[in-house]
């Protein structure tokens, strides 16, 4: 097993273990991280002139985007605001296509954009770690001695 094997190999247990350890909203960040390295990766493609790269790179942003972010939107529980999720998924694939057949730096820009801001929106609703902790345990109510008639 050659270095780049190997390195390759070890990336994708890490992968694969980061998602198998993952609770629901890191898996949509997960996402939105992926799509981001893969327009990163299209981006690189398009400077070294590298056509295959660049197709490979945008088709895998297309598919996160897709089949991943657009995919775990439930229309009918997220109402209006899954909705205008979805349209921008979609939108933003149109734009990746766009950039993949015109080599258009601008409309990966754009899509990149767009996914870092809901990346940080996502993470900044992130529940807290105080919020997935053990439950608080009711506390019995003492009986108020001036309440009940005694001293």
């Amino acid at each position: 097993m050659n270095a780049t094997t190997a390195s390759k190999a070890y990336a994708k247990v890490g992968v694969d273990s980061g998602v198998a350890l993952a609770d629901p909203h890191k898996l949509i960040a997960m996402l939105y991280q992926g799509a981001l390295l893969a327009i990163a990766n299209a981006k690189n493609g398009i400077m070294r002139n590298d056509i295959p790269a660049k197709g490979v790179a945008i088709s895998k942003a297309i598919n996160i985007i897709d089949e991943g972010l657009n995919a775990s939107l439930d229309k009918n529980v997220g109402g209006p605001l899954a909705q205008n999720l979805s349209s921008l998924y979609e939108y933003m694939c149109l734009r990746l296509i766009h950039a993949n057949l015109k080599n258009d730096m601008a409309a990966l820009d754009e899509v990149a954009r767009l996914l870092a801001d809901l990346k940080g929106a996502w993470e900044s609703i992130r529940p807290s770690a105080a919020a997935t902790a053990q439950p608080v345990q009711p506390v019995k109510p003492v009986a108020d001695p001036l309440v009940y008639g005694k001293r």
